[in-house]
């Protein structure tokens, strides 16, 4: 990693930590979700980065991946655990990070386990540690306070324009974990913690999508090829949601919903299910992104 791609690194890291802080100020009960995401997306752009994914806002015993639609009209329940995982990039480079606010004092110590959980982990990040070491003090911490990771969901490896990029860290002590932390790497660390299961399920419900097919395509009509055109010029690899979408077809929302999911269907684009706790139990989740060098490991969403 060269001076110019660490400096875009800690630009999308100081402007996601401060969007961030922002979207925990702004949260409350009653609030639609709509309100909320677009106010996420607009500060990222105000300070200077691109939203590197949509902001996704869960909700209770949902995990990861909801993010509002056109119209939306969900809004965020009182006693609700909300939450908020927002996605920076300044020329591809990504920060990702995530908090959990809790609107129910009964649920706070599950918030407060697992923004333990991801500071422990951070301890211990250094070039040549294990991915499974994270995990295992992941899983100590929670289960401390009488909670459980989420074993299918996991930190992972961050590439330029693309969210994972190929490594999974365990928030469990997964004893067959063996990549290290390599020099010159970006990485997202991203406990979940639950009072349930320990375990995501899909569900039916999708409302971001990726471009999954990134060669020539053929056999699609010319609304679907105007819209593929649009996806490939504007976010490349990284995820997207309809509200991005709506100038494609001068706001024609059914045509748009139709083309999303005829191209989804051919697996031309890959869509990301909502994801639920299997035993319907709540879930918080907080994560920072790294980079490690070869003498030191930066926290680029950390404000200083």
């Amino acid at each position: 990693m060269d001076e110019e791609e660490l400096s875009y690194y800690i630009r999308a890291g100081e402007i996601a930590a401060r969007v961030r802080d922002y979207a925990k100020q702004v949260v409350k009960p009653g609030m639609s979700i709509l309100e909320l995401a677009e106010l996420v997306e607009k500060k990222i752009i105000e300070l200077g980065g691109k939203p590197a994914f949509p902001c996704n806002i869960s909700i209770n015993h949902e995990a990861a991946h909801r993010t509002p639609v056109i119209g939306d009209k969900l809004v965020l329940p009182d006693g609700a655990v909300v939450k908020i995982d927002i996605g920076v990039h300044v020329e591809g480079y990504i920060a990702d990070t995530a908090i959990t606010v809790s609107f129910n004092p009964r649920f706070e110590d599950l918030v407060y386990a697992v923004h333990e959980a991801l500071e422990k982990a951070l301890e211990i990040v250094a070039p040549g540690v294990k991915f499974g070491q994270v995990g295992k003090v992941v899983e100590e911490v929670l289960k401390s306070h009488g909670y459980k990771p989420i074993r299918n969901l996991s930190g992972h490896s961050l590439g330029r324009y693309m969210i994972h990029a190929g490594e999974s860290i365990p928030n469990y002590h997964d004893v067959l974990s063996l990549r290290r932390f390599k020099p010159g790497q970006a990485y997202a660390i991203e406990p979940f913690g639950t009072n349930g299961k320990g375990l995501v399920k899909e569900s039916k419900h999708v409302t971001i999508f990726a471009l999954w097919k990134t060669g020539k395509v053929k056999g699609i009509t010319s609304n679907e090829r105007k819209l593929l055109d649009a996806i490939k010029h504007r976010f490349k690899t990284l995820p997207f949601t309809e509200r991005w979408l709506v100038d494609v077809f001068n706001g024609d929302v059914g045509l748009l919903r139709t083309s999303i999911e005829k191209l989804w269907k051919r697996r031309i684009l890959l869509g990301y299910p909502i994801l639920v706790e299997a035993g319907n139990g709540m879930v918080a989740q907080f994560e920072h992104t790294i980079v490690v060098l070869d003498k030191e490991v930066i926290v680029t969403t950390k404000l200083k």
